[in-house]
């Protein structure tokens, strides 16, 4: 089995799901035992600052005010993760790449609107789950294009902008996709 970690998952068009439709997820983990992913693109109506203050988390600055929190996924939605940049003294912080750390844990939401926050980061409530074989026969459905992640698109695209930046990073027109998948 070839992981899928760092890799997008782009939504196909032809995906009529209420939860993933249109949608750009971000795999944190794919092994034998199954696959962990954040969705990207779907914005909860809370900002960071909102989120902040509803935790009683004293840095809620105003400039973090208007920065959205994503809804990651339907599993877990009261639990936070905080995709990041890497950065010292984040113990708790997985590391997925030499680029890129994922956490849970409370610690990093302190220094949020402080200079001790990191360079780059995204918050979602929840994840995108799938048990051992789940998504690998999802994609022989054609449901996922699988597409190398990029931390540019992650932190630095508009979330209303990154479904389709994904695509275009490998030069595919995902409105010209065929629906169905070829298998030789």
């Amino acid at each position: 089995m070839q992981s899928l970690q760092n890799y997008f998952l782009v939504a196909m068009p032809t995906l009529n799901d209420s939860v993933f439709e249109r949608s750009l997820i971000y795999l944190c983990e794919h092994n034998e035992k199954g696959a962990m992913g954040i969705v990207l693109n779907v914005e909860l109506d809370l900002d960071i600052c909102q989120l902040l203050t509803q935790m009683k988390l004293g840095n809620a600055a105003f400039f973090l005010s208007g920065k959205p929190v994503m809804a990651g996924g339907p599993v877990n939605t009261d639990r936070g993760f905080v995709l990041h940049t890497p950065m010292d003294g984040f113990h708790a912080s997985l590391s997925i790449t030499d680029e890129l750390m994922m956490t849970s844990s409370l610690d990093i939401l302190s220094t949020l609107g402080t200079s001790a926050e990191p360079k780059n980061y995204l918050i979602a409530l929840g994840y995108a789950g799938w048990e051992a074989g789940q998504l690998e026969q999802e994609i022989l459905d054609n449901v996922w294009l699988t597409i190398p992640a990029s931390s540019e698109i992650i932190f630095n695209t508009p979330v209303e902008d990154r479904w389709l930046a994904a695509s275009k990073s490998i030069g595919i027109d995902i409105w010209q996709l065929a629906p169905g998948a070829g298998h030789a």
